[in-house]
């Protein structure tokens, strides 16, 4: 690959932007890589590993002369960053972010956009439960999928070249209406997530459970939601914040599921049972020949490289 940007802003130094670092280097997407995070621990961390070619303190600064800025903070922080960084940013930038909501993260950074800066918002479906910038590593992204959302009328010269940027970054990358994008991931990852930091929260009341037994037996399933419920809890609330009119419409269809689940347990309805348990293990089938995940019996992570653990984004 060539370079696509001369220079990148990354704005949040955690995981997807330390990812993003190390995936531009490894192709050589990027002329300059400039970052810098609201924590001044963060930043000596990021610097001291050199994660970017130059750290610097402000969001302000790093945004100087970019001719991309990728916003990798928490989805209830954009706005204020953006105001903070509009003034600075260049004729012609594209601005885009890596937040896992889109619609409202639309409504909180284009309205401060000046005349002549590209806005073309983005998520990454790629992640683990790990943050910080020593977590990032250039394979994050390989085969995973990164969905754009721009609003018509945006510039197709600024979105292709994000596509393939992305594309460089190892990604496949989808276009999707913002609003489609919300409901999407409200399925396929928000009320995952809130389910899964739902049953971590029941095993903790269940006092006639040990501690030490949740701990030891946890290879039977309830491992795989722990590793789900420790994802980073200021991004999780905002997600749930932000998108709260799809959340909630999934979790309306799930608490009709489990009551049917229920009433079939109840009255020892074993057909509908295994019928319902062949059609969802079709659709986990269905995640491993789409290249999404492994067959292998430790679900495709390996205790070596704990970091390139089954996919916990947002």
């Amino acid at each position: 690959m060539s370079v696509i940007y001369n220079r990148v802003a990354l704005i949040g130094l955690g995981l997807i932007a330390g990812s993003m670092a190390h995936a531009m280097r490894r192709a050589g997407l990027a002329g300059e890589i400039v970052g810098t995070a609201r924590s001044a621990e963060t930043r000596k961390v990021a610097a001291e590993i050199g994660l970017c070619d130059r750290i610097v303190e402000t969001a302000a600064e790093a945004v100087e002369g970019a001719d991309l800025v990728v916003l990798a903070v928490p989805v209830g922080a954009m706005e204020a960053v953006t105001e903070e960084i509009a003034p600075h940013l260049a004729p012609g930038a594209t601005i885009t972010d890596v937040g896992s909501v889109k619609r409202d993260v639309i409504a909180a950074i284009a309205p401060h956009l000046p005349e002549g800066v590209h806005f073309v918002p983005g998520h990454p479906l790629a992640g683990t439960e790990h943050s910080g910038p020593r977590s990032g590593f250039a394979e994050l992204f390989d085969n995973r999928y990164v969905l754009l959302t721009p609003d018509p009328g945006t510039d197709a010269e600024a979105v292709a070249k994000l596509r393939a940027f992305w594309e460089g970054c190892g990604a496949n990358v989808e276009e999707m209406d913002a609003d489609h994008h919300d409901l999407v991931l409200a399925v396929t990852s928000h009320t995952p997530h809130l389910i899964a930091y739902t049953m971590v929260g029941v095993a903790d009341d269940l006092r006639r459970v040990t501690d030490s037994e949740v701990i030891k037996y946890s290879a039977a399933g309830f491992r795989d939601f722990t590793r789900i419920a420790a994802s980073d809890p200021t991004m999780w609330r905002d997600v749930f914040l932000s998108n709260k009119d799809a959340t909630l419409e999934i979790l309306g269809r799930f608490t009709e599921e489990l009551f049917a689940l229920q009433r079939a347990i109840r009255t020892g309805d074993g057909d509908h049972l295994h019928a319902y348990f062949t059609r969802t293990r079709a659709i986990r089938r269905g995640i491993i020949e789409a290249g999404q995940d492994t067959d292998a019996p430790d679900f495709g992570r390996t205790h070596a490289k704990p970091r390139k653990a089954e996919e916990a984004e947002g």
